[in-house]
Formats: C-alpha cells, sequence, structure tokens
C-alpha cells in the first residue's frame, strides 16, 4: 500500500512539476505566445543552446531591482514563427559618480 501511495505521489509530482523549472525551448512557441508567458509568470528560463538564460517581464525581476543597478537589454531568441523575437533580459550596470 506504502508503495503504491510513493509511485503514485511520484508519478504526480512528475506529471504536475511545471515546465518552467527546466526552461522552455523558444523555439515551440510563436514570439506572442513565448512574451505573453514571460509577462504571465514574471520570468522564464530559455533552455535555447545559443541562449540559456533567464529572461524578465520587467526590470523588478532583475537580481539588482529596481535602483540597485539593474537594468533591461532588449535581446532577440529564436521562435516558431520569427529568428529573432525581442525579449528583456536583465544587466547590471556599475554607476560610478564621475568628478
Amino acid at each position: 500500500m506504502l508503495r503504491r501511495l510513493i509511485l503514485a505521489a511520484g508519478v504526480a509530482l512528475a506529471l504536475l512539476a511545471p515546465a518552467y523549472a527546466a526552461g522552455v525551448d523558444s523555439r515551440a512557441y510563436t514570439c506572442a505566445a513565448l512574451q505573453s508567458m514571460i509577462a504571465a509568470r514574471g520570468f522564464v528560463f530559455i533552455s535555447e543552446l545559443a541562449f540559456g538564460d533567464f529572461v524578465v517581464a520587467n526590470v523588478s525581476y532583475c537580481s539588482g531591482g529596481v535602483g540597485g543597478g539593474a537594468i533591461l537589454e532588449l535581446r532577440s531568441v529564436p521562435t516558431s514563427d520569427s529568428p529573432e523575437c525581442l525579449v528583456n533580459y536583465c544587466e547590471t550596470r556599475n554607476f560610478t559618480n564621475a568628478r
């Protein structure tokens, strides 16, 4: 009985685990669908070989946050309908006071 319960729990976890845990292949989505997913989730890991990083909905999802030196840069990833779908990518800039 316990063995069946453990097996059922394992299967449920495997089936219910979010797809973004291992990242998404941007080429499986249209550009609009990818951008909608990013907006809905806040951030998504793109597992496409040439990119392999997080994209975000806005700067508040960056590690530096608003006012912490983080800025957004537009990067492109391939999607099913576009070779260059623009997405937000976090960059950290060190700002120093010039004298």
